[in-house]
């Protein structure tokens, strides 16, 4: 079945740097969209980015845009995410995320078929 483990988070000061890593497994990701998305402690989980797996084709929220970079290695089945110029607000439950491209719909709000466990980014000010 399909699996998705996040790793990287941890501490970091505002204005720090961390990159998250997604290994997916399972199957081949070939036609699916992979996603990040994160969760703050009471509030609604929201889109951050994401990346088709053939083409690398990139969609980012716009709190996210200029800092954050979504990207994927297809030959280890695993996506990225590098979190630069890191703000207090970034604080989260960071989840990886995977969808068939075929299911349609918008990127930002479709419903994923696969999610992680989730990894924890805290930032201090």
């Amino acid at each position: 079945q399909v699996q998705l483990v996040e790793s990287g988070g941890g501490l970091v000061q505002a204005g720090g740097s961390l990159r998250l890593s997604c290994a997916a497994s399972g199957r081949t990701f070939s036609g699916y969209v992979m996603g990040w998305f994160r969760q703050a402690p009471g509030k609604e989980r929201e889109f951050v980015a994401a990346i088709t797996w053939n083409s690398g084709s990139t969609y980012y929220a716009d709190s996210v845009k200029g800092r954050f970079t979504i990207s994927r290695d297809n030959a280890k089945n695993t996506v990225y995410l590098q979190m630069n110029s890191l703000k207090p607000e970034d604080t989260a439950v960071y989840y990886c995320a995977a969808d068939r491209i075929s299911s349609g719909g918008s990127y930002y709000t479709r419903e994923y078929d696969y999610w992680g466990q989730g990894t924890q980014v805290t930032v201090s000010a």
